[in-house]
């Protein structure tokens, strides 16, 4: 097919060039590529509906099962002042500071630590020393919680050095002389 198309915008003076006109004509896949088509489209399909029926079968699963769990109670940590074998390392004079040695015992099945220390009564001398009711005698705590970590294994006890916690004024009596204080505190332990 002919087209005739002027050089210059279609003026008079110029003579028309005949143009030849680009032809389209169908083009023919190869017969592969009809395969491959149905293959891809096959294969997406069955991803697809795969993926979709393995969503079902997660969301719409069923099972059963079973599971308990008990919460015991926690053992106190008892406190004991002096044990045998246990021994002083300072004296309390009028007008000084001596170091507190208390041995907790841990009787629960697994570790606590002591958070805090507190005083829990008066300060009481002992038996042997009848005529010591003015003991004068002080107890100052550690800072609550501990500045360093104490930890109690299970069932076991361990013997604990607070340096200077006990103050002895010197308003004391006399007869106070050689006497061993006792000193009544609580623990705060903790899981």
């Amino acid at each position: 097919m002919d087209i005739f198309r002027s050089p210059h915008n279609g003026s008079a003076r110029h003579r028309a060039v005949p143009v030849q006109a680009p032809v389209k004509a169908p083009v023919e896949a190869p017969a592969k590529s009809g395969r491959l088509a149905r293959t891809a489209a096959a294969t997406i399909a069955l991803c697809v509906l795969g993926g979709a029926g393995s969503a079902y079968a997660y969301w719409t699963a069923a099972g059963l099962g079973g599971g308990s769990a008990a919460n015991a109670t926690m053992q106190n940590v008892t406190v004991d002042a002096l044990v045998p074998g246990d021994t002083l390392q300072t004296s309390l004079i009028p007008g000084g500071t001596a170091d507190v040695i208390l041995r907790a015992s841990n009787t629960n099945a697994h570790a606590v630590t002591i958070y805090g220390i507190t005083t829990s009564g008066a300060v009481t001398a002992d038996a042997a020393h009848p005529g010591c009711t003015t003991t004068g005698v002080t107890f100052t705590p550690p800072p609550t919680p501990l500045i360093t970590p104490v930890t109690i294994q299970a069932n076991s006890s361990i013997l604990l050095t607070l340096p200077g916690a006990a103050n002895m004024s010197t308003a004391s009596l006399s007869a106070c002389q050689g006497a061993q204080f006792g000193v009544p505190v609580t623990l705060e332990v903790r899981k």
